[in-house]
């Protein structure tokens, strides 16, 4: 019995889906988007190196002085033909992707900088960056995205927000010295603003991150780090010309504000998650890129 090629084919043929090529999202403050333009040496070595991750979706947060075409510029360099900003003026976030995009939402009432809610290859996706210097803020902006994600979770149960939290999460509470480096220098900053600032009764307020994981989101890299020397974000050893600061003193203060939050049933095609602290992203941002791979096909 001869076997037509077309079934030999399908037979020898490997098999291509998620499981050999995972859904991977990088979320990246890249710090002032590079001296607001100035630095385009920096902004290559951040190409490159995003490049290098081959990602499917990438968030970006800081992108000052950046246009449409820029991102659709920077897109290209790691291979996406998709790409979406959110504003053109002040600190604006920005998302690229293999998919298509659909722009669901440019939301900017009642948040501080804005976000950008999009989708793509099924994904609901919002693209954060909280206000940096108000823990109230920051807790009245989470409350408008957990509105929203009320409404999505009735149609797609596959969503995810991530981006530059600008909190810290309950999840790393046991990492944090009460009487280290960190808190003295966020208490010393908080004097002259106790009820506006970025601490809560003198101490990390975890409110605005405990609120998402109640919804629930999970913290797709909790399974996967452990300390804080692997899931620390923020800062990056570039900031030690800047603020006169010893790597050691940098370490001392480092905490994790970068977040990638993914509804439940997202999470759990999560095979790999990863804050990139390591010695390649020392000097690209002052905030360390967060990556996880999601395995779609499960």
């Amino acid at each position: 019995m001869k076997i037509p090629i077309c079934i030999l084919f399908v037979l020898c043929a490997p098999f291509v889906g998620h499981a050999q090529n995972p859904t991977k999202v990088i979320t990246y403050n890249i710090w002032n988007g590079y001296d607001w333009g100035k630095d385009e040496v920096r902004r290559g070595e951040v190409n490159a190196w995003i490049d290098a991750q081959k990602p499917s979706i990438v968030a970006l947060q800081e992108l000052c002085k950046y246009t449409s075409e820029k991102l659709a510029e920077d897109a290209k360099s790691w291979g996406h033909y998709h790409s979406v900003l959110l504003k053109t003026s002040g600190y604006s976030v920005g998302l690229t992707s293999e998919f298509p995009i659909e722009v669901k939402e440019k939301i900017m009432e009642g948040m501080h900088h804005g976000a950008l809610h999009c989708k793509t290859g099924g994904i609901d996706v919002f693209v954060i960056h909280f206000s940096p210097s108000s823990y109230q803020k920051r807790r009245e902006e989470i409350a408008i995205i957990l509105e929203k994600l009320k409404v999505i979770q009735e149609t797609n149960d596959q969503f995810i927000v991530l981006g530059d939290f600008n909190s810290q999460s309950p999840i790393d509470a046991d990492l944090y010295d009460p009487d280290g480096a960190l808190l003295s220098r966020l208490r010393e900053a908080n004097k002259d603003k106790p009820l506006k600032g970025n601490l809560f009764n003198d101490q990390l307020d975890y409110a605005g991150m405990s609120a998402l994981l109640a919804f629930p989101l999970m913290d797709v890299c909790q399974p996967f780090t452990k300390g804080m020397e692997e899931r620390g974000s923020f800062p990056a050893q570039v900031l030690g010309k800047v603020n006169d600061e010893t790597p050691q003193q940098l370490l001392d203060r480092v905490q994790r504000i970068d977040y990638i939050m993914a509804s439940p049933n997202l999470a759990t095609k999560c095979v790999s998650a990863k804050v990139h602290n390591g010695k390649p992203t020392y000097f690209l941002s002052d905030h360390y890129p967060v990556v996880a791979e999601f395995d779609l096909s499960k």
